[in-house]
């Protein structure tokens, strides 16, 4: 199971803080400010994305989704954000609580379904330089 790190509670805790200010000034009115925090505290608990045999469950804040295993195509990997699984509708998916970071833990718990991006390249490259050697080529001293 990925989700998103306990340590965001601290950054909840910090919001708590700054919402109480103004509600000290109103608080007939400024009380709703509260739903903002324990909104975010929701949040935190609920995000989360569940790799299984069966496939991929995601949770969000307002819903779930499973993913069987013949539905996946591939992984896109965009610059911000979380990291999408391409199905075979040709649609994608967003996987919540899952980052760059998080991408060999989610690779690790595929089993090999999702196959590894940066295995191949480092094959290739290992591959291109005893190429070189074998052609009696070095590097400038």
């Amino acid at each position: 199971m990925i989700r998103i790190p306990r340590l965001a509670h601290l950054g909840v805790f910090i919001l708590l803080f700054c919402v109480a200010f103004p509600f000290f000034g109103w608080p007939q009115v400024l009380w709703v400010l509260f739903a903002i925090p324990l909104a975010m505290v929701v949040w935190v608990e609920r995000t989360r994305t569940t790799v299984s045999d069966n496939g991929i469950d995601t949770r969000t804040l307002f819903g779930s989704r499973h993913i069987d295993w013949a539905d996946v195509r591939g992984l896109r990997i965009p610059k911000r954000g979380y990291l999408q699984l391409h199905l075979a509708d040709d649609s994608d998916v967003s996987l919540p609580a899952v980052g760059y970071g998080q991408l060999a833990t989610l690779i690790a718990a595929s089993h090999g379904r999702i196959p590894d991006p940066f295995a191949e390249a480092e094959g290739t490259d290992a591959g291109s330089e005893e190429e070189d050697d074998d052609k009696g080529e070095s590097a400038p001293e």
